[in-house]
């Protein structure tokens, strides 16, 4: 059997820094097989400059959304920015695809394993059926009108069904998901938990302060975007609560549950979700980069540190995003919370992403057996296995 033997700087695990003298040593096929000293690892060592570390997860990201680049103003709030994107993601096929395919090369570069994709249509499929990336297919459901959940329901069963057929996936890898507490009605959660048993999903949460005002007593920037586009929400009552008491409680099936931004989420509201799903269920996304493209603004990363919540890292999509580099997420993170340490975010890049998609047994850490990907972190971040 052929090795590899690599040596950087320093090797982050997946949990911790190992020290400079470090050799991390793998099997041609990417497998690891142990970290060892230095002095015990023998002639034919690579050496790199900078810290090498299992691949990335990318817990949330719009890959379709990719012909967005650069298309979508900053700063104009969550509510402004859905309203652009849904009239503006429209394009030819050609358009979709080729930007697709860069944006995915780009993942895969810059050190990308796994990707916790939402999918709105059937889009990325053929992109996907190349190997070189795990792809956890959240199918994304919105309607906030009742009476259209069932339509909506089957509409996106549909799209599920063509990525089960084409991608011959695992079925705990597919799952359909609501969108955000401000698109989906309580008929069509109801109708989520029914098909989601079981099963890791995500959810759009508290994005802007918006979504909770229209829960707590139905007011605030929402209101305009259902009228604009001609939705009747006459028969939507407000729960006097905010969004993530509103709508956790519809999930009573076991899911597994990644909350993706959580801008606008108060230590209140971490505290009732973890009180009535238990934290191991529950993981915290974090889009920092996208959340100052589009409010502006930031989580309140400390606080949700001090909760001990679940986090993991995403890049949201190029609608919202410069780029879907994972590092520059991680980078973003220290640089605007600096008592933070670097491991503690970069855990939530790799092991934190990998127990997020169910995928911690072959990824997110150097450990034998694995094949998590090896990436070099410098100024930049690179693929290296």
């Amino acid at each position: 059997m052929l090795y590899r033997k690599l040596k950087g700087s320093n090797i982050f695990d997946g949990y911790t820094l190992r020290g400079e003298n470090k050799v991390l040593i793998i099997q041609d096929n990417g497998i690891i097989e142990s970290i060892v000293d230095e002095v015990e690892a023998g002639d034919n060592i690579e050496f790199y400059d900078g810290i090498l570390s299992p691949g990335f997860i990318n817990a949330h990201c719009h890959i379709e959304l990719s012909h967005l680049k650069g298309k979508i103003p900053q700063h104009t709030g969550l509510v402004n920015f859905v309203q652009t994107v849904m009239q503006e993601r429209t394009a030819g096929a050609e358009e979709k695809h080729n930007a697709i395919e860069a944006a995915t090369r780009e993942l895969y570069d810059s050190g990308t394993v796994a990707v916790g994709d939402i999918c709105n249509t059937t889009d990325s499929i053929s992109i996907k059926q190349n190997k070189n990336m795990h792809w956890h297919n959240f199918i994304e459901v919105s309607g906030f009108v009742a009476a259209g959940a069932q339509k909506r329901f089957d509409e996106a069963t549909k799209i599920m069904n063509a990525f089960k057929t084409a991608l011959k996936a695992p079925e705990q890898t597919i799952a359909l998901v609501p969108h955000a507490p401000y698109s989906v009605s309580a008929t069509l959660f109801g109708l989520l938990n029914n098909a989601s048993a079981n099963k890791t999903i995500s959810i759009h949460n508290q994005e802007c302060a918006a979504e909770n005002e229209l829960y707590v007593n139905k007011s605030g920037g929402f209101l305009e975007l259902y009228s604009n586009f001609g939705i009747d929400i006459s028969s939507f009552l407000p729960t006097g609560k905010r969004s993530l008491e509103s709508w956790l409680p519809y999930f009573t099936q076991q899911q597994k549950i990644i909350l993706v931004h959580n801008t606008f989420t108060k230590k209140d509201d971490l505290l009732f979700a973890a009180n009535n799903s238990g934290k191991e269920q529950l993981f915290y996304c974090l889009c920092p980069n996208a959340n100052l493209y589009i409010e502006n603004t930031l989580p309140d990363v400390e606080m949700m540190l001090q909760q001990n919540c679940n986090l993991v890292l995403g890049t949201d999509s190029y609608a919202s995003n410069k780029q879907l580099n994972v590092f520059e997420e991680v980078k973003t993170v220290c640089k605007n919370f600096p008592t933070i340490a670097l491991t503690t975010v970069l855990r939530w890049a790799t092991i934190n992403g990998a127990k997020a998609l169910g995928i911690d047994n072959i990824a997110g850490s150097f450990e034998t057996g694995k094949n998590p990907g090896v990436v070099l972190l410098g100024e930049v971040a690179k693929r290296v296995v």
